[in-house]
Parts: C-alpha cells; sequence; structure tokens
C-alpha cells in the first residue's frame, strides 16, 4: 500500500510543523453523471479497513426527481461504496445503504462506520419527514458483516441527533458512543453515551432516559452562543488519549459563517475527560472546490484513517465532492498539548504603562498610546501618539536609557497636524496624526502615520527629519505628503530600511489584508501612490481573522526580515504575531506564526478607549533582546521584551 507520511518527528522539531496538508490531487471523489443516484455531489465519506482494502462510505446525492412521498421534486440521499487500495484512488462505486424504512423514508446521509466485535456498524442520518424539520432527522443505524450486504437496521435516537461513531473497542467493558444532540434545533451538543451491550444501541427506553440529562454526558467545546459544532470522524485512539475531529462553525446564525476543524484529545480510560483542544480550526475552506458547490464554503471532516503518525483526513468540500488532507498527528497534539508553541513568551515590564496621559497637558490629556520606537546613540526614542479631549491625536517623545524607564518626557508635541488632509472636519470628531512608524536610511529618519481629517478615508503620510535634527530635538519635519490613492481607507504603514533592486519598499493597509509597494522614490515623484499588492492575508476562523496589519518596521535578522504584524479577530480582540520574509526578496513570506506571540492580559491592555487592544508600532532590538512597545487599550504605552533567538527559533517551526 502505498503510504504518505510526513517527516520525522526529528526533523519537524529541527525544521518545521506541517500540521495539515490537503492532497495536492483533490478532489477525490466527485459526482458521477452516469449514476443519477450520485450525478449531483458525493461527500462526507467515511473510510474502513477490510482485506488489504480501503472502503469509503460516503454520502450520494441524486438528481432532482419526482418524489412520490413528497409529492414534489426532490434531491435524495443514498449511502455509496466505493474501493480502494491506497486509501486515494476509488474505484467500482455503488450505491449500499438505502431509504427503506419509515424512518429513512427522505434520505440516508452522513455515513460514519467502525469495525467492532467483527461486525461494521454504520452509523446515518436518516429523515423521516418532509419538508424537513428536526423532529424528523435522527440517527439510524446499519450492521454488515462483509461490507457486501446490510443484515440489519435499526433506528437509534428517539430525538434529534446525528453524526453518531462508536469507539474502535471497549473501554471499561462498555461499548461507547459519540454523538451529536440538537443539530437542527441549537444549541447543538457534542455527547458520550456508553452501552453493556450491542442490543442497547437501539434501545428507546434506554435512549429516552439519557436524553432527560443529555448535557450531563456534553464534552464543553462551545465557545460562544452564536457557534455550532458536530462529530466528525469515528474516534481515533492515540498513545496519548482519543483523538476526536469535529466541525466548529463560528457565527452559525449569521451570514458570516465561518466552517473549521478542530479537534479535542480525551482520555482514553475516561473519555469525558478532556485533556487539550486546538484554539482555532487546523483547516478552513480555501480552495476552489471548498469555495464552490452545492454548499459553498464549507470543509467538513467525516472520516479518518490511521497510518504510523499520519492520519488520513477525508472531508467534504462545498458538500459537492470528497476531499483528503494529510494530519502530522504529533504535530497536532504537540500543539494542542502546547509543548512548543509556549517557545516564545514577551515579558511585560513590571513598570508598564511607561507612558499615561497628563491632565494637565491638554494635547494629551485624553490617551497616550500607539508609540513608534528607534533607538539610537543607547538610547531610545518613543514617538507616541496623543490625543486631546476633543478628539485631535498628535505626536509625543519620550527616551528611555534602558528602554523601560522613561528619562525625558517633552511637554509639548513634536508633531501636530500641519496639512489639510489631518485638519479636523468634524467638530469633536476623530482627526490627526496617528500611529506613527520610524524608519533610518542614511541621514535621515521617516516617518510614515495615518493622516486623518475625520470626513475623509485615512490615508498613508510621510516625513522625514534629519537624524541630526532628531537628536538634537530640532523638530525640523519635511513637509508632510500623502502617498495612499485617493478615496481608499489605508493605514498601518511601515518603511524597509533598505532598498531591494533599486527600490524603496513600504508595508500598508488597504481593506484587511497587509500589502506591500515598491516605490522609485520617496517623494513618489514617479508612482504618484502606493500601489496594493495584496501580501499578508487574514486567516479564516483564526485569531487574526478580521484584519491584520503591520506592527513595527521590519528588523534584519540572520534569518530574514522580521516582521511583527497585528491580528484582529472576529470578536475585535487584538494580538500580535509575527512573520519572516526572504532577506533577499521580502515579498517572500519564509514562515508565520500559528498563534500569538502578545495578547491582551492586563487590566491596561483590556480596559481603556478600546478595549482588548495591544497594538504595538515600534520595535527595537538592544543586544539580544527584542523591546516592543504597544499601545494598550488606546489609552496608555506598553513596553514588553522577549529573546530575540527564541522568537526566531519558535517562526522556523512555522516555516511555509
Amino acid at each position: 500500500m502505498k503510504v504518505y507520511i510526513f517527516l520525522s518527528r526529528i526533523n519537524l522539531i529541527q525544521n518545521h510543523i506541517v500540521i495539515v496538508e490537503r492532497y495536492s490531487k483533490n478532489p477525490i471523489l466527485t459526482p458521477d453523471k452516469n449514476h443519477a443516484w450520485e450525478a449531483e455531489a458525493v461527500f462526507n465519506g467515511c473510510p474502513i479497513e477490510k482485506d488489504n482494502k480501503i472502503f469509503l462510505l460516503y454520502r450520494a446525492v441524486s438528481l432532482p426527481h419526482y418524489h412520490t412521498l413528497a409529492q414534489t421534486k426532490l434531491m435524495v440521499s443514498d449511502i455509496g461504496i466505493a474501493e480502494s487500495k491506497d486509501g486515494i484512488n476509488f474505484f467500482n462505486r455503488r450505491r449500499f445503504i438505502i431509504p427503506e424504512h419509515e424512518w429513512e423514508r427522505f434520505g440516508c446521509e452522513d455515513p460514519r462506520v467502525t469495525k467492532l466485535n467483527n461486525k461494521y456498524y454504520i452509523f446515518y442520518t436518516a429523515l423521516s419527514e418532509y419538508p424537513f424539520r428536526a423532529e424528523g432527522i435522527k440517527v439510524g443505524l446499519a450492521i454488515s458483516k462483509d461490507l457486501e450486504h446490510i443484515q440489519e437496521k435499526h433506528l437509534i435516537t428517539p430525538f434529534n441527533a446525528k453524526a453518531m461513531a462508536l469507539f474502535p473497542e471497549r473501554i471499561g467493558g462498555k461499548i461507547w458512543a459519540i454523538l451529536t444532540v440538537h443539530t437542527d434545533k441549537p444549541p447543538a451538543k457534542i455527547c458520550l453515551a456508553s452501552f453493556d451491550k450491542e442490543e442497547d444501541l437501539w434501545q428507546e427506553v434506554n435512549w429516552q432516559k439519557w436524553y432527560q440529562n443529555f448535557e450531563k454526558y456534553s464534552l464543553p467545546l462551545q465557545r460562544q452562543p452564536q457557534d455550532h459544532l458536530e462529530v466528525g470522524p469515528p474516534p481515533i485512539k492515540t498513545k496519548y488519549g482519543w483523538l476526536i475531529l469535529y466541525s466548529y462553525i463560528k457565527n452559525y446564525f449569521s451570514s458570516n459563517r465561518i466552517f473549521g476543524i478542530e479537534a479535542v484529545l480525551l482520555d482514553l480510560k475516561n473519555p469525558m475527560k478532556i485533556i487539550a483542544r486546538t484554539d482555532y480550526p487546523i483547516l478552513t475552506p480555501d480552495e476552489y472546490y471548498e469555495r464552490i458547490g452545492l454548499a459553498p464554503n464549507i470543509v467538513f471532516p467525516s472520516g479518518a484513517l490511521m497510518r504510523k503518525n499520519c492520519l488520513y483526513l477525508y472531508y467534504s468540500a462545498a458538500d459537492t465532492t470528497c476531499s483528503l488532507a494529510f494530519i502530522d498527528v504529533i504535530g497536532l497534539i504537540d500543539k494542542m498539548l502546547k509543548k512548543e508553541t509556549e517557545l516564545i513568551k514577551f515579558t511585560r515590564a513590571k513598570e508598564n504603562p511607561i507612558i499615561s496621559p497628563i491632565k494637565d497637558h491638554p494635547w494629551e490629556a485624553k490617551a497616550t498610546f500607539n508609540p513608534a520606537a528607534i533607538y539610537l546613540e543607547n538610547k531610545v526614542h518613543i514617538l507616541y501618539r496623543a490625543m486631546s479631549e476633543d478628539n485631535t491625536s498628535t505626536i509625543g517623545y519620550a527616551q528611555s536609557k534602558d528602554g523601560i524607564h522613561i528619562d525625558y518626557r517633552s511637554p509639548n508635541p513634536i508633531y501636530t497636524p500641519r496639512e489639510p488632509f489631518e485638519q479636523k472636519l468634524i467638530p469633536g470628531g476623530n482627526s490627526g496624526t496617528e500611529d506613527p512608524r520610524l524608519t533610518q536610511i542614511g541621514d535621515k529618519i521617516y516617518m510614515l502615520y495615518t493622516a486623518f481629517d475625520g470626513k475623509n478615508p485615512p490615508r498613508v503620510a510621510l516625513t522625514w527629519i534629519k537624524v541630526k535634527d532628531f537628536l538634537a530635538q530640532k523638530w525640523n519635519w519635511s513637509k508632510a505628503t500623502t502617498v495612499s490613492p485617493h478615496d481608499f481607507d489605508d493605514k498601518d504603514s511601515a518603511l524597509f530600511p533598505e532598498k531591494f533592486k533599486g527600490k524603496y519598499l513600504i508595508i500598508h493597509r488597504i481593506g484587511d489584508d497587509v500589502d506591500l509597494a515598491f516605490v522609485s522614490d520617496l517623494e513618489l515623484k514617479t508612482e504618484k501612490e502606493l500601489e496594493e499588492y495584496r501580501w499578508l492575508p487574514t486567516r479564516k476562523g483564526m485569531w487574526d481573522s478580521k484584519k491584520v496589519g503591520v506592527a513595527a518596521p521590519p528588523i534584519k535578522t540572520q534569518e530574514g526580515w522580521l516582521v511583527l504584524y497585528h491580528g484582529v479577530s472576529e470578536d475585535n480582540v487584538y494580538r500580535l504575531g509575527a512573520v519572516l520574509c526572504d532577506i533577499k526578496d521580502p515579498t517572500k513570506i519564509t514562515a508565520r506564526t500559528d498563534e500569538p506571540i502578545f495578547e491582551p492580559e492586563t487590566t491596561y491592555e483590556k480596559k481603556g478607549e478600546a478595549p482588548n487592544v495591544v497594538f504595538p508600532c515600534g520595535a527595537v532590538l538592544i543586544g539580544n533582546k527584542i523591546f516592543i512597545y504597544y499601545g494598550g487599550a488606546d489609552k496608555v504605552v506598553g513596553v514588553a521584551t522577549a529573546p530575540l533567538a527564541t522568537l526566531l527559533r519558535t517562526l522556523k517551526l512555522y516555516r511555509y
């Protein structure tokens, strides 16, 4: 049998972690127009091994046809079966489970098969009513001894449920099952049930008793009330615990639903005990075959096979086809147990916040936040956004010898709104010069910042000052110009400190992604405006799913360009991540952290003008430490440090 395995664990740790990798020739099973019963869709496949072959049971959706019981045209689901020698290429497709009884007369869907006691237990969704409603959607069971014939069928649940599967062995002498209760009248719950003998599986009286307290047997996996979840493949035994893959759907009741695949690890002896779980999805709909189909933008886990440390994950793509992904199980479990993701830990200064508003200074009485930083002549120079009570932003200045304690702070702003594009047009509204970022090139320090008049879209502005004037605190800034396109919201801009092939490279953000723009000169005499080369995207279902933006200007390291960025989740929490870029061609991202490396934890980061925000605009290297300077909750300035080597080592684990 041909087996696709990952690198050894030693290589994974030394080089990088690839938790999930899609099969390059997906989808592996598509509708067959020559078979009316499976001509519309084939998906939610679940594999099982028998006689050195892999059999895939899958949901097959027919062409629309007149249904006498429904008295209308319907697409009806049967359960098909196919054979394979390698788990990838399937042949001999045929109908296997079809509607026969009243409790399944409108369709048999979504099989999950487990071998136990030399029998194949195939649980599926049985539809008994049309129009479809929760009370007519229940779990059915077909039992086969040979995967050629069905010996018996049973209705299992007397209540609304789906996605049931058996554990592949007895636990504590009992048969255990996992299922999803109330899939069609949320909130759904992933639950466990145990049985003394096979016949108990379909005893209604036992289920009625269990159902009275079903929440007692549920796993606490739902994070938010608006989310939905459903069991994926049958449980997979590992030496660390029972691995359960499941569908987690964020914002299920909205038009912005995000389907993801997550995992939870259960205790081997007591499956009710959760050992660990993923914090974010390991797979979301990104490929064309996952985004286009009968139900767009869906990935749904339905089956799995273990091959050494590689798990073959079979999943539905857009409820139309069967697709395959390979999972490094040890890498996934290590990630869940946080054996490696804790390598990087920024330490907050105990003196935080190091800069706070001063009520006696009207220009910075309301907030001081989002600081730029640059290290010159053994001092950290901090330029921070200061906000007055009428919401006008200017830029203040402070300096520190050790990077933490403030030795000097200017009593006046060192940069104020001067140009028409940053003058307040709406009394009391936000306006001014916001969120500066500093880069030294030659004898000049360039400052990119957000210019906003309170009415028109915010834009990226650029100015510069001679290094000698900056150090002397002679604030002779050049005339500022806007460099971003008109009528586009453009923010979060920073400049690489080197040229690439004779051109400057500017990071900025139009929309929700991080963009790049090459320019011939920093007055933009040639290009006039920044182009939008979409560079760093958001990631569905992750901590950076809503929008991303550059944090501090890039830092050159021996491993490549280090770029810190902020990511915003769907619940509007701002966190920090990092990417590495190729040293010669920064358009090539070589690594990106999966987990946030810094997030709101303290009161001054959780409560302020904007809650749950850490927003760095500056980072400097002092010795072997990286110092990040950040806004806390749009109110104060904090600083945190971490060894650069540790951050780079963490990034190495997530190389592309």
